[in-house]
This record gives C-alpha cells, sequence and structure tokens, in this order.
C-alpha cells in the first residue's frame, strides 16, 4: 500500500514537472524536498489513522464521502461541493499526466505533442475497466520498481559521463548561481527569505493529506496496525526517489545549457537521448509511463466516484453507467491535456494546492475534535480556496507556495466562526 501510495503521488510530475523546475531553481530546490516530505510526513502523523478509522466508521468509499459524514449526519452540501471540486482539480492533474507523457514520446520519438495524451487516455480507461482500485494498487507497486529503476540508471549514467560525482559538482559549480542555497524570487530577501520558501514548500508536503487520490490508498488499508508499516515503505521511497529526481535535474543543466524557447520539462527525455543506448532509453520510457499511469488511472477512478458517489448519487447504479462515468472523466481529462499551454509542474501545483486549500483545514479540525456544521464547513472550504486562487491571480505563487495561505485561511475561517458563536451565545444569555 505505501508503494502504491508514493508511485501515485510522485507521478510524471516528479520524471517532468520536477526535473524542469530543478533545471531552472538549482540547488535550492532542494528545500522544495526537504519541507515537501518533512511537511508530508507531519501530516501523516496527524491525519492518516483518524482518516482510516472514520472510513470504517462511515463505510464510506470516496473521500468527500468520509468528510462529510465524518459524525455521522450527512453534510449533504460539503458532499456535493467536495465531489465538484474532485471531478475538477483531479481532472486537471490527469491532464498534467497526460501531458508528461506527450513530451516524452515528442522528445523520443519526434511525434506531436497530442499522440501521448490519447494513448495514455485510453491505457487508464483501459486500466480502470480491468479491476479499478484494485488493479490500480498493484500496478502502481510494480511500476514504483520502473520509475525507481529508470530515474537512477539515468543519474549514474550522468554522473558517470562527467567523471564522477567530484566532475559533476565541478560543472555545476561553473553554472552562475546555480549551487546558490537561496532561490532568486523570495519575498524577502536573506535567510528570512529562504526560511519562508522553505516554509510554503513545508505546506505543499502538508498538502498531500488534501489529495483524493493518494488518500484512497491509506482509506484502504485492510489493518489499521499495518500503518506505520506502510508509511515506512513510503517515506524510505519518496526520499530515495526525490533526491534522485533533483539530482537528474540539476546534471540536466550542464548537459542541456539553458536556450531560448527550450521547454526545462523535455530535460530528462533529452538527455536519455544523449546519454543512453537505445534499451535503456527504452527503459527512461517506461519510467515515464509507469510514473504518469500509476497516477493518472487513480486520479481518473477518484474523479468517477467522486461523480457517481457525491456529485450525483445514485444517478449512476449500474455497471455500464459507472464505466461511462469514467470515460466522460477521462475525456474531460484529455480535452484539457490537449488545451492546455501550462507547464506539467504548474498544473500539477495549481491542482494540489486548491484541493489541499479546501479539504487539509476541515479535515485538521476534525481529527482534532472540530464538528463545524455544514454551512460552516462550506464557509471553511470556500475561505481556503478563495484565498488560493487569490493569491495565484495577484502572482504571489512565484515566491510562496499558494497552499499556505489557503490552508491557514481555512482555519483562521473557523476560529472566526466559534468565536462569532461564543459572542452570539454570550449576548443572548446576557
Amino acid at each position: 500500500m505505501g508503494l502504491s501510495a508514493v508511485a501515485t503521488n510522485n507521478s510524471g510530475y516528479m520524471f517532468i514537472g520536477v526535473i524542469g523546475y530543478t533545471y531552472l531553481t538549482g540547488l535550492a530546490s532542494l528545500w522544495l524536498v526537504i519541507g515537501w516530505i518533512l511537511g508530508d510526513f507531519i501530516a501523516s502523523q496527524l491525519v492518516h489513522r483518524h482518516l482510516r478509522e472514520a472510513t470504517v466508521r462511515t463505510g464510506e468509499v470516496t473521500y468527500g464521502g468520509v468528510l462529510s459524514q465524518w459524525y455521522g449526519a450527512e453534510l449533504a452540501g460539503l458532499r456535493r461541493i467536495a465531489g465538484l471540486l474532485t471531478v475538477i482539480f483531479l481532472g486537471i492533474y490527469a491532464a498534467a499526466q497526460l501531458n508528461a507523457g506527450s513530451k516524452a514520446l515528442h522528445v523520443l520519438f519526434d511525434w506531436p505533442f497530442y499522440a501521448g495524451a490519447v494513448i495514455g487516455a485510453v491505457l487508464v480507461v483501459g486500466y480502470c475497466f480491468a479491476g479499478g482500485i484494485r488493479a490500480s494498487i498493484w500496478t502502481d507497486a510494480a511500476q514504483s520498481f520502473v520509475m525507481f529503476g529508470a530515474m537512477l540508471t539515468l543519474l549514474y549514467a550522468a554522473v558517470m559521463a562527467l567523471g564522477g560525482p567530484q566532475g559533476a559538482w565541478g560543472e555545476m559549480g561553473k553554472i552562475k548561481g546555480f549551487l546558490d542555497w537561496s532561490p532568486a524570487d523570495t519575498l524577502i530577501p536573506g535567510v528570512a527569505g529562504l526560511a519562508f520558501f522553505a516554509l510554503g514548500w513545508f505546506f505543499g508536503g502538508f498538502s498531500v493529506v488534501g489529495q483524493p487520490h493518494i488518500m484512497v490508498r491509506f482509506m484502504a488499508l485492510d489493518n489499521p496496525s499495518h500503518m506505520t508499516r506502510a508509511r515506512l515503505y513510503y517515506y524510505l521511497w519518496y526520499t530515495l526517489f526525490y533526491l534522485l529526481a533533483t539530482g537528474v535535474g540539476m546534471l540536466s543543466r550542464v548537459y542541456l545549457p539553458e536556450a531560448q524557447n527550450f521547454d526545462p520539462e523535455l530535460a530528462l527525455p533529452t538527455m536519455a537521448l544523449q546519454l543512453l543506448p537505445d534499451m535503456l532509453v527504452g527503459l527512461i520510457l517506461a519510467g515515464i509511463f509507469a510514473a504518469t499511469m500509476s497516477t493518472a488511472d487513480s486520479l481518473i477512478l477518484s474523479c468517477s466516484a467522486a461523480l457517481t458517489h457525491d456529485l450525483l448519487p445514485h444517478q449512476f447504479e449500474n455497471m455500464g453507467k459507472i464505466k461511462l462515468a469514467t470515460v466522460v472523466v477521462t475525456a474531460l481529462a484529455l480535452a484539457i491535456a490537449l488545451s492546455s499551454n501550462e507547464s506539467v509542474f504548474t498544473l500539477v501545483i495549481f491542482s494540489l494546492s486548491f484541493l489541499a486549500s479546501a479539504f487539509v483545514p476541515l479535515l485538521l479540525i476534525y481529527t482534532l475534535g472540530g464538528r463545524p456544521t455544514d454551512q460552516q464547513a462550506l464557509i471553511i472550504l470556500g475561505a481556503g480556496l478563495g484565498v488560493a486562487i487569490a493569491w495565484r491571480w495577484l502572482g504571489f505563487h512565484h515566491a510562496l507556495y499558494e497552499g499556505m495561505p489557503g490552508i491557514l485561511a481555512g482555519l483562521l475561517a473557523f476560529g472566526m466562526l466559534r468565536l462569532f458563536g461564543k459572542v452570539a451565545r454570550s449576548l443572548v444569555r446576557s
């Protein structure tokens, strides 16, 4: 289960998006790794077991369903809004995976960009029809080994071609500012700006508990006593793979100097063509597709479940209609992929941050014993999501991950609601 969760989490975002981000950012991208994994770990300590227990208690199969029935009485408005947000933002997330596959095939075979997205969409539908969530979990676990092997192979080849670790480090040091610990676009200069930057990505890791397609793995855990073992697999694999991807991203800047109109998200497949024989280039392609498919099928299944159980309950009562819903959701993701000009990294962070801003405050409130009403839950959700959207619209997301102000806004909204409630009750008594 841990391997399935981490394979679903890392996706084409890691093979394509993180490589591109590291290519542009340099050594300072390590703060993303450190902040993200630390935030994810701390959030898991607060949330995973409570979420697993709530899943058993409610008997629900969707993330939105568990949130809406945490204390028994259904919050119908929350359930439908949670279902709608899941379909929208996980659909965008799935589009990012299809784009990642497209970029790889474009570089390796010179196919048009749409070809990989279409092939990926067909494969995803096949995965989902073949076995649903059970097939997705097992194939994710297997694909995680392919992903790890592909990234390790490319990193080793890149380092050895530069004469070993010392030679590779020396070549990276020749690029002005590339080995600086602090990124160039922090909100505040100096150490304070660096701390703020790392704190933002800490909230990026915290955002993972707001992702339905990842949390459903822990919700489906067969025995709560296996949670520690699942976390061990998850964080060990996660940390090693993230470091490998960051290393490949940094080396890609040495092999592919920055040039006008070069898309940094094409760096990994382009580098593979330069360094590896055809057979190992095939391994890299397999790794990229393993990453994209391990996430895309999970995203589509989560969207379909949200559509059939949360957004439009009782409208899809037979298997034929459920499969039709899967096809429709996949078609929407494909349409987004074909029409979007955004990078894979941008699409993933966009989806991740908005889902986190909507769901993480509620989840934290539940685990700490809060019992918001349906109306209050929607206010909390709306406050978090609204602040995250405004943050991105104002362009502040370039300097600080928008999920941080979004999550804090949701928690602040709950605090204000409780304060107003106490004041109102005090006035009534007096």
